[in-house]
């Protein structure tokens, strides 16, 4: 069942509907719902400590928190992630439980472990959601969890996903898209409120609000989820300030690195966005 809102006609204090009565979640028959957060190195850290602190600090009536969460990485020796922070996984791919939820935050998808992969393909069969955080929805696409499906990215990354994975459809301007058992979240802290999402999915706006305001977080993503709005149009480019074909990040022509391409004259952000364009220049050409 695909779970994709379109509220671009609601006003913006209108929320989406409660996802308890729309989409609605059922916790296993344990009662515990166990999300396993899958590191690599240059995982990013935001991607993976805002859903993190979303899924700890739910508290049911009873007091009770019915979310049990670990790491899992290819193996158990620490990984270096972003800004140099080291972390020691909880788990291998091999030993980690059995998960209902796994969060996929952005990582270098070009040091992902042989397995990590085969592993979020095997998981994902019994998953209540499979999810990423900003760029991590990259790595969903190169495991093939994101094929035919509708999936948002870090707005930076909106062409490089169109262009790498053209059976993949790219939403701009959102917080987070729901499809089915796959959810993907917009950049960064729009993690957040994909995981609030999920939490109203089981548990229901309340228990989301009070999650939200114990730990003081002032936003509402995750019932706005067009509040990225402005990241729904692709920028504009012109020959004084033209736009990175790859991220779109604006560029100067006079110290940015260059390429041609048909008798274009492309600029680019840094090496990485270069390699990019130089392997297949017409994924980039054009992508939205």
């Amino acid at each position: 069942m695909s779970t994709t809102f379109d509220d671009s006609d609601r006003a913006d204090d209108q929320p989406v509907p409660d996802g308890r009565f729309t989409a609605p979640l059922d916790p296993p028959a344990t009662g515990d719902i166990t999300v396993a957060f899958l590191i690599s190195p240059g995982t990013e850290l935001v991607d993976l400590a805002g859903p993190w602190g979303v899924f700890e600090y739910v508290h049911l009536a009873d007091g009770r928190n019915p979310f049990t969460l670990h790491t899992v990485a290819a193996t158990t020796e620490p990984v270096r992630i972003s800004a140099g922070m080291v972390l020691v996984p909880g788990h291998d791919l091999d030993s980690a439980p059995t998960p209902d939820i796994v969060v996929v935050p952005a990582m270098d998808t070009g040091k992902l472990a042989p397995g990590m992969l085969e592993w979020l393909r095997r998981v994902h069969h019994g998953t209540a959601v499979t999810m990423s955080v900003c760029n991590g929805s990259f790595v969903l696409a190169q495991a093939g969890l994101l094929d035919g499906r509708t999936a948002t990215a870090h707005h930076g990354g909106y062409a490089a996903l169109r262009a790498t994975f053209p059976d993949v459809t790219v939403v701009r301007g959102r917080r987070y898209v729901e499809d089915g058992r796959i959810a993907t979240a917009g950049g960064l802290t729009s993690g957040i409120d994909l995981a609030l999402r999920i939490v109203e999915r089981y548990f229901g706006r309340d228990v989301a609000r009070q999650t939200a305001t114990e730990l003081e977080y002032q936003g509402t993503g995750w019932m706005h989820p067009s509040s990225n709005g402005q990241f729904a149009e692709r920028p504009e480019s012109s020959p004084g300030r033209p736009l990175c074909p790859v991220c779109e990040m604006a560029v100067s022509p006079d110290t940015s690195l260059a390429a041609e391409h048909d008798g274009v004259t492309w600029y680019f952000c840094g090496s990485w966005c270069e390699r990019q364009f130089k392997e297949a220049p017409n994924r980039f050409v054009g992508a939205g």
